[in-house]
């Protein structure tokens, strides 16, 4: 069962401890309500810079064509026109559409706007982020942003009353809805699943390399030395091991006894306790080396469902 539980007496509110389905806790921090707006203001500047660089390499190659796009009958426009006005539009689409999917989809969870910020997309439950959950909260941005917005400016002149006021207030209604919930979720958010986080700042090449058993290869409490073959490093991917690495950089007990525990099931282990953290370092160290030596091969394993 996962669980996201606030972190007792901790003075900031948006702290957080993530249960995964396997048993790890992480401490998480919701990403701030101003940070995601920001995000949010990075990301329309990229996509309409990209739009306008497109046009602008579209009307230097197409020449005089977009002045016939924009100034003959629909039934004068020749067929390079058409397929101009076409390409155009798919554009528009794909930028709408395919930008969120395409980076959130991605390993790091994140639009190049989130990625400035230091925030992510994450799943609620502590697992994989699917696309069904990345499809869901991004198509709802259509009723929360776009609609009522379109609607606002596109209300009829001298009549928009009540109808301007309907997609005013539908418009507050949903922009407002992160202020209503102590995690910042928006409507999409909730639809889908989701949470945004802060994303971790520390890099892999910065981690455990130099300590204790991974170091070593063996512990300094009790001498065993722990080695790992290919088919027990290769149930984990990127994802796990950097949650592994927050895990033993937070050393909290509790943690590492769950972790431990999770993993000598996964790979048919039984070391016994009163080793854990030696344990669980060298197989950081070992899963780590093994992710970078495929790396430079051209393979890449993002968790451990792909």
């Amino acid at each position: 069962m996962t669980a996201a539980t606030p972190v007792q007496g901790e003075p900031d509110k948006r702290k957080r401890v993530l249960v995964t389905p396997e048993g790890i806790a992480v401490p998480i921090t919701i990403a701030s309500r101003g940070a995601r707006v920001g995000a949010l203001c990075l990301d329309f500047l990229i996509l309409a810079f990209a739009q306008i660089v497109v046009v602008l390499v579209l009307l230097y190659v197409a020449d005089g064509l977009f002045e016939e796009v924009s100034q003959s009958p629909g039934d004068a426009i020749s067929g390079a026109g058409e397929f101009l006005f076409v390409l155009l539009m798919l554009f528009v689409f794909m930028a709408r559409y395919g930008y969120f999917l395409a980076f959130e989809l991605g390993p790091r969870g994140a639009t190049l706007g989130k990625r400035a910020v230091g925030i992510r997309v994450a799943a609620r439950g502590g697992g994989r982020l699917t696309p069904e959950a990345v499809i869901a909260r991004n198509l709802l941005r259509d009723i929360e942003l776009f609609l009522p917005i379109g609607l606002i400016f596109s209300a009829p002149s001298g009549e928009s009353g009540a109808f301007g006021v309907a997609a005013l207030l539908w418009f507050l209604i949903f922009m407002g809805f992160p202020f209503f919930n102590k995690d910042a979720l928006r409507a999409g958010d909730v639809v889908a699943g989701t949470w945004v986080v802060e994303a971790p700042r520390e890099k892999l090449v910065d981690a455990l390399s130099t300590q204790g058993a991974a170091a070593k290869g063996s512990s300094y409490l009790t001498g065993a030395r722990y080695e790992f073959g290919s088919a027990e490093l290769s149930v984990y991917g990127e994802h796990e091991l950097q949650t592994l690495e927050r895990v033993l950089r937070d050393d909290r007990s509790e943690a590492i006894g769950a972790v431990h525990g999770a993993i000598c099931r996964k790979i048919g282990w039984d070391p016994g306790a009163g080793d854990e953290r030696a344990f669980l370092e060298a197989f950081y160290a070992q899963l780590r080396a093994k992710l970078e030596n495929d790396m430079r091969f051209g393979k890449r394993k993002a968790d451990k469902h792909s």
